[in-house]
């Protein structure tokens, strides 16, 4: 019994996909809030809010959410391909995000004050979607060093 890569292949596609549509559905209710004018509910201490109405929450007039359910959106998609083309696409967007990621933390720890438990929710679900991007890339590489199939 040896060890199946493309099924393995497929289970971490799986998983970033999972991972992903928590991306969506948090990014999603950050931006549906902030169109309707809405303060996000917080559990701990109402620093979603300020975060939100902080003149780092946006990028060119963009909210910094609804780039990270742009990015969600594009990671849910490669997730779907199987293809190394959309593997090495996940691990650009995913690298692009826990570089942002990082920079808002440290806005939040040390410019604006205040912590969203949403912002820290999405940098978990991106970092996670790194490594989920790193083993799939590491498993088509092992699958391409194999060769093809040789028949006995």
């Amino acid at each position: 019994m040896g060890f199946d890569r493309s099924a393995s292949d497929f289970w971490v596609r799986i998983a970033a996909a999972v991972l992903a549509v928590i991306g969506i559905g948090v990014t999603a209710y950050l931006v549906w809030e902030r169109y309707h004018g809405n303060a996000p509910v917080c559990a701990v201490g109402g620093g979603c809010l300020t975060v939100q109405r902080s003149e780092f929450s946006t990028v060119a007039g963009v909210p910094v959410a609804f780039l990270g359910l742009f990015a969600y959106v594009g990671l849910l998609f490669c997730a779907l391909v199987p293809r190394q083309w959309a593997a090495l696409a996940a691990l650009f967007i995913t690298i692009l995000g826990v570089m942002l990621s990082a920079y808002l933390t440290y806005l939040e720890l040390f410019q604006i004050d205040a912590i969203c438990e949403y912002c820290v929710t999405s940098a978990i679900v991106v970092t996670l979607s790194l490594i989920a991007s790193v083993l799939r890339l590491s498993l088509l590489g092992r699958d391409a060093d194999a060769g093809p199939p040789v028949a006995v």
